[in-house]
């Protein structure tokens, strides 16, 4: 008789328990925060690039002329057309022009999408120490840029324009290799178009790469070696937005732990409204269950009163 009397109720509660299983919305898995944007690029450019060491006639050790003209880096503009050092021992203590042109500009911008430097070098004259009326080299118009774009191959590339004057002495570039200029009781520069370096995430170009050897022995100096560089912009690409998620979320329907019962795929409609195509089944099978329930009530009463 007890364990009739168990029944009774685990029969009730079996068919409420089912009602309120079907009939609830399907709950969904929702991952937290969300999307987050990757790092900005980097860019930067520079007019003129020295490193030239100067010998003086009266001394035995070496002035380093290392300097640069409207260096940049993203974000920022730069439009400065002369360029003077000044060197102890050096032309009379007189300040050395290094760079006069009519255009000198480096420009650099980067954000989470996109990185990119250029260079605009128009009539241009770079002098070294001890050659102050003879110019190392004259050009007319001289670009380089370098762009960087988040899910893209970087790009570089430089232009010389117009005419390329060496020591006084026109002459004519090769992509070959180098030219090189010497001139009698002056000295020697090998002069290069320096061309492009691209990888997956950066870019590189610069126009003109000189390598100087002169000896100009006036003005207290003897030599003057080192490198020259115009025209340099660079760049790296922005690491690129995350990936967004989805707006709908990817619901799988749940099948049945065991047994061959097939899994039940409840329609969009029923989480909104309450109601489906499945609902006459439910329903119906919720008055079944609960008939059961009524009918294991009344046999356990007529065995009771029996």
């Amino acid at each position: 008789m007890n364990s009739n009397t168990f029944r009774m109720p685990a029969a009730v509660l079996l068919a409420t328990g089912a009602v309120a299983l079907l009939t609830a919305p399907p709950a969904f898995a929702t991952g937290g925060g969300g999307s987050t944007g990757g790092g900005e690029g980097k860019a930067g450019a520079v007019v003129l690039r020295a490193g030239l060491d100067v010998g003086l006639l009266n001394k035995t050790v070496d002035l380093p002329l290392k300097t640069t003209l409207n260096e940049v880096s993203a974000p920022a503009t730069a439009e400065k057309t002369a360029l003077s050092v000044t060197l102890d021992g050096v032309e009379g203590g007189r300040p050395v022009s290094v760079l006069r042109a009519d255009v000198a500009t480096s420009k650099a911008t980067a954000d989470k999408n996109r990185a990119e430097a250029e260079v605009h070098l128009a009539n241009a004259e770079v002098h070294v120490p001890g050659l102050p009326l003879l110019s190392l080299i004259q050009v007319e118009n001289v670009t380089s840029k370098a762009v960087c774009e988040a899910g893209k191959k970087p790009v570089a590339g430089s232009n010389v324009l117009g005419t390329v004057t060496v020591l006084g002495k026109k002459v004519t570039l090769s992509a070959g290799g180098p030219t090189k200029v010497e001139i009698p009781k002056v000295g020697l520069v090998s002069l290069e178009l320096s061309g492009t370096e691209t990888t997956s995430t950066t870019a590189a170009a610069a126009a003109l790469r000189l390598k100087v050897s002169v000896n100009p022995l006036d003005l207290n100096v003897a030599q003057v070696e080192g490198e020259v560089v115009l025209a340099e912009a660079h760049c790296e690409s922005p690491a690129g937005p995350a990936p967004e998620p989805s707006a709908k979320p990817d619901i799988k329907a749940q099948s049945a732990a065991s047994g061959t019962g097939a899994g039940i795929t409840a329609d969009a409609n029923l989480a909104e409204t309450g109601g489906g195509s499945l609902t006459p089944y439910v329903a119906g099978g919720a008055l079944v269950l609960l008939g059961a329930g009524v009918t294991a009530l009344v046999v356990t009463r007529r065995g009771r009163t029996s």
